[in-house]
């Protein structure tokens, strides 16, 4: 039976045909944390429907999402059942440990995730420019044999819990955690005289402001994955001045591979490209 019908069936008897037919036809499930989408003419019944999901489902709390604001994505949410937005989700074999009050955890993201894990070879020093809570960072810990990942983040938040998840997942060998501006740590880790293999633009808005310091710390031959947001079959003019801006700096930029990754709003497209610097 739909997670709808079940719903539907537990509260037939408490709310109105009305409201009935606007319960949520699906839901997010992050580790034991249930995440809903909620019709504004649900809100009277909200404790009513977050107290059936926690007994028809094996989980901990139940919240509401309301909306994800800015673009640093930050989720507001409202617990409507159950307690506690900290939890531990699994997948890839991987362990996160996520404020899902604090933090996105896109599904969405989850065949990219393995794509760039099957493209890592042994030895490879890897830049996460835009590491979050370790999204990207630790299953390439994990399950590779990179020699060394750089995961970069302003958010001090975000940083304490990539450092969580990396004990979690005992990758403590593999994985330097920085705090700070990318562009900034980019630029001090080159200084340094470290060179990538491969660097990671996981951030979709405005990425090409950033690309610079990704060219600063990527070695000859180096793979970019640049993440952006472009209308669909409007991809091309995006990686057209992500090329020009690669020549300005005296390199080439070789467009490998473009994908989409995964819709974003209606007709907006949330691609990736794979770029060898020359």
């Amino acid at each position: 039976m739909s997670f709808y019908k079940l719903l539907y069936s537990k509260l037939k008897k408490t709310l109105s045909s009305e409201a009935l037919e606007k319960l949520p036809r699906s839901y997010n499930v992050i580790g034991r944390v249930i995440i809903l989408r909620l019709h504004p003419e649900l809100e009277p019944w909200k404790r009513e429907i977050g107290k059936a999901v926690l007994e028809l489902l094996p989980v901990q709390t139940v919240c509401a999402l309301k909306e994800i604001r800015g673009e640093i994505r930050k989720p507001e949410i409202e617990v409507i059942a159950g307690n506690g937005t900290i939890t531990l989700h699994r997948e890839h074999k991987c362990i996160y440990k996520i404020d899902v009050a604090k933090f996105i955890f896109s599904k969405g993201n989850k065949g990219e995730k393995l794509r760039i894990v099957r493209q890592i070879k042994p030895g490879e020093i890897v830049v996460d420019m835009f590491a979050g809570i370790g999204y990207f960072t630790i299953p390439i810990a994990k399950l590779t044999k990179a020699e060394r990942i750089y995961a970069i983040d302003i958010n001090p938040e975000a940083i304490a819990f990539l450092k969580e998840n990396v004990k979690l997942n005992k990758v403590n060998d593999k994985v330097i955690a920085i705090c700070g501006d990318c562009r900034k740590v980019c630029l001090e880790l080159a200084e340094q005289g470290i060179r990538a293999h491969r660097v990671l633009m996981g951030y979709i808005f405005q990425t090409r402001q950033f690309l610079e310091s990704a060219l600063h710390i990527a070695k000859e031959g180096a793979i970019v994955h640049y993440h952006f947001l472009s209308k669909k079959g409007m991809e091309t003019k995006e990686l057209k001045k992500v090329d020009e801006l690669v020549k300005k700096s005296g390199r080439k930029a070789e467009i490998m591979e473009v994908r989409k990754v995964k819709s974003y709003a209606p007709r907006i497209i949330h691609y990736t490209a794979d770029i060898r610097i020359k």
